[in-house]
């Protein structure tokens, strides 16, 4: 247990270096955060709290599971769409589509070579967040980008912060379950 004696209080600088990596990095996750801040959970929480309250990050929860942290200047159609792509399979899913206008599932399953259900899933949830359509043909349903030049943008604009390695192989290896 650690002594009053040796406590020295949040570490100086944490709110301007937890604002730097939301801003490198829009969208966020809370571990990549604890991660690259080195801060305790406590801390971190602690400051992200503050942060969220003073109006100076805005945070994004989803389901009650998934929350991202986003700096203010960045858009409400913006983080919808860096929600959904900051995940390296979602982001090979969108580009894919991108790249051809629209694609059957068995297109994009050749393509990501990703179990059918893992593909499926991301699938629903780039659709749900209103960056995918699905139209139905008469043997198959075909998936294309809704506002690709919107999609384009932001994969430019952000693509270097695309680097969530960890969160990545969280979904790579729970995702398929």
């Amino acid at each position: 247990m650690e002594s009053l004696q040796s406590y020295q209080g949040p570490r100086r600088g944490s709110k301007s270096l937890i604002l730097k990596q939301i801003e490198e990095s829009p969208g966020i996750r809370y571990r990549e955060l604890l991660r690259l801040t080195g801060l305790t959970n406590g801390g971190l929480e602690y400051h992200l709290k503050i942060l969220e309250k003073s109006h100076q990050v805005r945070v994004d929860r989803h389901d009650g599971r998934r929350t991202r942290y986003y700096s203010l200047n960045i858009s409400a159609e913006e983080s919808n769409i860096l929600g959904c792509i900051r995940n390296r399979v979602a982001r090979q899913i969108v580009s894919f589509i991108l790249e051809h206008d629209s694609c059957t599932f068995g297109e994009i399953v050749e393509y990501i070579q990703k179990a059918p259900s893992t593909v499926s899933w991301h699938l629903k949830r780039i659709s749900e967040a209103g960056i995918i359509s699905v139209s139905y043909g008469q043997d198959c349903q075909l998936y294309s980008i809704t506002n690709s030049h919107v999609i384009n943008e932001v994969l430019r604009k952000y693509g270097d912060s695309f680097q969530d390695k960890v969160t990545d192989a969280y979904y790579e290896m729970f995702g398929e379950i």
